[in-house]
């Protein structure tokens, strides 16, 4: 028999996804390479606002042993493109993804030092 949906799930809105920037600190559970800091982590996460979408990325963050520090928003796909931001196929077939599974994605990561970088 059919799971009849709840009144709340009736008013609950799509998911969207979100475009994150989290960093990171080290903790001793990560497996962040010898010698880095830190990290910074492109995700996309999906969440029915922007605050769940948060949510959920740092608890998948931490239940991951890592350890976030600072999470900017970069808001949706339709937020970025009338800022201006160019969006590529690539990443928007990753945000598609994180929608249909619901899911958070890292698209990217990079990892922090000590040590300055030549330009």
């Amino acid at each position: 028999m059919p799971k009849t949906p709840s009144k709340d799930s009736e008013n609950r809105p799509d998911p969207q996804v979100y475009t994150l920037l989290v960093e990171l600190g080290r903790s001793p559970e990560d497996d962040l390479p010898d010698g880095a800091t830190g990290a910074g982590l492109l995700i996309y996460a999906s969440g029915v606002d922007e605050a769940e979408a948060v949510r959920e990325t740092v608890g998948v963050l931490k239940t991951a042993g890592l350890h976030p520090l600072d999470v900017t928003s970069y808001g949706t796909l339709e937020e970025r493109l009338k800022a201006g931001d160019t969006v590529p196929d690539e990443e928007r077939e990753l945000m598609t993804r994180a929608q249909r599974e619901n899911a958070v994605i890292v698209a990217q990561q990079t990892w922090f030092t000590g040590e300055a970088e030549d330009d």
